[in-house]
């Protein structure tokens, strides 16, 4: 039932107002009567979606080992306590401690960036509740900052809302399904497998990663980049952390669930340990340092290497003295030594998304060796990170100077070539990449996006199929095989291909947004609409997405649920004039006409060329019974196109409500000039016609009464003279 202020639940618990809703129940606060105060507490409502005997049985069975977890859980003091759980009229409640406190998300939107120690301290107390959970072999699912309160109690933090009673409500769903492998959680803390419908213990340590990285650098999860190839998150240069901290916090968030923390209680254990840690610390993304302070770093944070007694025994050897020819053969070979150590330090750097620092490493070591054929590539590679495309083509060329057979160098010169938009070029580096190693992906990858780029469609799904020979994973490459399939008109295979991306990659919004265009060009509009859902759901400001959700439930005649995605469409791009004219459309079928033509004319100070959204315009303002800007709007439209029949079609009913039956009449005739079989045009003409035939019969009859009248009144004039 649809609870309201003022009801009563089991007789005993009053409904004061609705705190929130969600896709899987509604939260109210209420007061229990039964207690000293009419003490407040929190009561979720789960409504099952399913009513017939076995899902009910399998809901009332779940919800009530979920509920006896959750009473377990209460027993930590930063976990609200379970009072009660009961069903009534099939609908399941839960009645937990009210906590009275900010949430976690408004202290993040508040505060900007945060210090180290102060997400460190943030980090480690999340831990410490997280840990109890837990040891109890329950995995929250939807840690995110909003279910985390600061209570105005004691200020400190509480974490609510268990992802455990969401799941129970998502099973009834499902109804026969009895395993739990639906994706639940807030999209930007939830990792892959979770995604995927299989969250581990490290799940929950991925999204506590992520509100760390939140907190150090103020961008929230959708605004972090990610690495094309590993999947690993980009942040280390927006914020300026010790290099342990930093390899803790990147550990929490590795792409791959076994790569992290297992658990809250190992991630605690590492946050403690940095407490006494004597490393020293760095900077993540810092100036430019004086030559002193990069030689006193360079030492500090040199890679172990298997060879590091050499230098110093060399060092040994100058101090003792030997003689000149020696000690020159000395320094040449501590020369290279160092070269080699800063290459290696440049990769390393790279590797923790450090570009300007890698670059600077990779410089050094060119200026002691110039002939350093690696290091230029790493040069490149930075240079490439930093989006100095020129600049890491010219590094790879020196590269291919040194070594005219490094594969490596051709490879990025490829992608250099692509990035610059030089297709051509580009094709011809991956296919000197591809002659040296034929089983190399990117390269194959590399060249199809570039066929893609000059519209050799067949040739870009040929390239594309042999990455796919090599590597049958790579959702990238499923997916941009799609594209090609998509731009030849071949739909089905272009679905089959993103369906095969997305069950790579779950959270690929981009395939999901693909297939969704596929499956539009089909006519297959309910199953666009679940794919365009999808693509939102894992990129919630996918303005694109939310769009053309919108139209396909516009062709499904969902025309509120169209208003819903249009709305998301324009808050996220303002700009988007389509999206405009597609919520106009909405509201128009819905007779919202004021609001329509709102819609219509923000769409036309975007662009205010389209003949179509004009003629809408003129349709609406024509229902709102405002015929003469209902005219000029489709004079707007007939003047950007002269032939557009129903816009000359439209202008004449407006006419004709005014009366005005000859202008009216042309109309008419425009309309089936343009279109000469157009049946209601020529209708319309004839009435017009008739009504001015009256119209004329009628003027014609007062004005020979007007003349009688007068011709009387004259001969009345001149007979009393």
């Amino acid at each position: 039932m649809n609870l309201a202020s003022g009801q009563q639940l089991s007789g005993r618990y009053q409904i004061l107002s609705q705190l929130g809703q969600g896709g899987f129940g509604t939260t109210f606060l209420a007061e229990d009567q039964h207690l000293p105060g009419n003490q407040q507490c929190v009561v979720k409502q789960l409504k099952p979606q399913a009513s017939d005997s076995l899902s009910l049985e399998t809901a009332r069975r779940l919800f009530d080992t979920e509920a006896q977890t959750l009473d377990r859980l209460g027993t930590h003091a930063q976990i609200p306590r379970l009072l009660a759980y009961f069903e009534q009229n099939q609908e399941f409640y839960l009645v937990q401690e009210y906590i009275e406190g900010e949430e976690l998300a408004e202290e993040l939107n508040q505060g900007g960036v945060r210090s180290e120690a102060e997400v460190h301290s943030l980090l480690r107390d999340i831990f410490e509740i997280l840990a109890f959970v837990h040891q109890q072999n329950v995995i929250h699912r939807d840690v995110n900052p909003h279910n985390f309160l600061r209570r105005k109690q004691d200020g400190k933090l509480v974490l609510i809302d268990f992802g455990a009673v969401k799941q129970v409500s998502t099973q009834v769903v499902s109804q026969k399904k009895t395993n739990f492998t639906i994706a639940i959680g807030t999209p930007g803390y939830r990792p892959s497998e979770q995604a995927n419908g299989d969250p581990k213990l490290s799940s929950d340590v991925y999204a506590v990663g992520i509100i760390g990285i939140q907190a150090l650098t103020g961008c929230p999860p959708e605004q972090l980049s990610t690495h094309p190839e590993t999947g690993e998150i980009s942040w280390n240069e927006q914020a300026t952390v010790s290099s342990e901290f930093a390899q803790v916090l990147d550990q929490m968030v590795r792409y791959d669930f076994r790569q992290r923390y297992s658990s809250a209680t190992e991630a605690l254990q590492a946050l403690q340990g940095l407490n006494t840690a004597t490393g020293a610390t760095f900077a993540v993304s810092p100036a430019r340092p004086s030559a002193a302070s990069e030689v006193e770093k360079s030492e500090v944070e040199k890679p172990k290497r298997s060879h590091s007694w050499l230098p110093i025994g060399l060092v040994t050897l100058g101090v003792l003295g030997v003689g000149a020819a020696a000690a020159i053969s000395i320094s040449h070979f501590m020369d290279s030594a160092n070269a080699k150590e800063l290459e290696n330090r440049g990769d390393t750097l790279y590797e923790l998304n450090r570009y300007k620092d890698a670059l600077r490493s990779y410089q050094q070591a060119l200026e002691i060796r110039p002939n350093m054929h690696q290091a230029w590539i790493g040069q490149g590679d930075a240079l490439q990170a930093l989006n100095r495309s020129e600049d890491a083509l010219a590094a790879y060329d020196e590269a291919i100077q040194l070594q005219p057979e490094s594969t490596p160098a051709w490879l990025g010169r490829a992608q250099a070539l692509a990035v610059l938009q030089r297709y051509e070029e580009a094709i011809a580096a991956f296919d000197e990449v591809i002659q040296r190693e034929p089983k190399e992906v990117e390269a194959w990858k590399g060249q199809g996006n570039a066929q893609l780029q000059l519209q050799q469609y067949s040739e870009a799904i040929s390239s594309f199929e042999k990455a796919l020979d090599l590597q049958p994973e790579d959702a990238s490459a499923w997916q941009s095989r799609g594209w090609a399939l998509h731009n030849l008109q071949r739909y089905e295979d272009a679905v089959e291909s993103y369906d095969k991306a997305v069950e790579l990659k779950p959270d690929a919004h981009f395939s999901w947004y693909q297939r969704g265009n596929a499956l539009m060009n089909l006519q297959e509009y309910k199953k666009a609409v679940e794919s365009y859902e999808k693509a939102v759901e894992f990129q919630p400001k996918f303005s694109q997405a939310w769009y053309s959700l919108g139209s396909a439930r516009n062709h499904l005649q969902r025309y509120e649920e169209a208003v819903e995605a249009f709305d998301q469409a324009v808050e996220f791009n303002p700009n988007s004039y389509e999206a405009w004219y597609g919520r106009g459309w909405a509201l128009h079928q819905l007779k919202r006409y004021a609001d329509a033509v709102d819609s219509y004319q923000k769409a036309l100070k975007l662009e205010d060329d389209d003949a179509q959204v004009w003629s809408s315009k003129g349709n609406a303002l024509y229902n709102l019974g405002k015929y003469r800007k209902a005219i000029a709007a489709y004079k707007r439209a007939t003047d950007l196109q002269s032939d557009y029949y129903q816009a000359w079609y439209s202008r004449g009913n407006a006419l004709f409500n005014l009366e005005l039956y000859k202008d009216a009449i042309a109309s008419y005739d425009k309309a089936l000039r343009y279109q000469p079989d157009y049946k209601k045009a020529q209708k319309k003409k004839e009435q017009a016609q008739r009504e001015l035939e009256s119209k004329q019969e009628d003027e014609d009859k007062e004005d020979k009464e007007d003349k009688d009248k007068k011709d009387k009144k004259d001969k009345k004039d001149k007979k009393d003279n």
